[in-house]
C-alpha cells in the first residue's frame, strides 16, 4: 500500500513543474513575438528555466521511490 501512496503523491507533485514547464515556454514565446532580436537571451534563460523546473520533477521521482 506505501508504494501505491507514494506514486499517487508523485503523480499530484509532478502536476507542479509540467505548469511550471508550460509557463516558461509561453513567456519565452510571447517574448520573442514581441522582440524577436532578443531571442538567443531570452532561450538560454528559458533553458535554465526548464531544467530547473524538470531538476524538481526529478528530485520528486526520486523521493517517491525512496520513501
Amino acid at each position: 500500500m506505501d508504494g501505491n501512496v507514494n506514486m499517487i503523491g508523485y503523480g499530484l507533485a509532478a502536476i507542479g513543474p509540467g505548469v511550471g514547464i508550460g509557463l516558461i515556454f509561453a513567456a519565452y514565446i510571447n517574448g520573442v513575438a514581441r522582440q524577436p532580436e532578443a531571442q538567443s537571451r531570452l532561450q538560454s534563460i528559458a533553458i535554465l528555466g526548464f531544467a530547473l523546473a524538470e531538476a524538481l520533477a526529478i528530485i520528486g521521482i526520486a523521493l517517491a521511490f525512496v520513501l
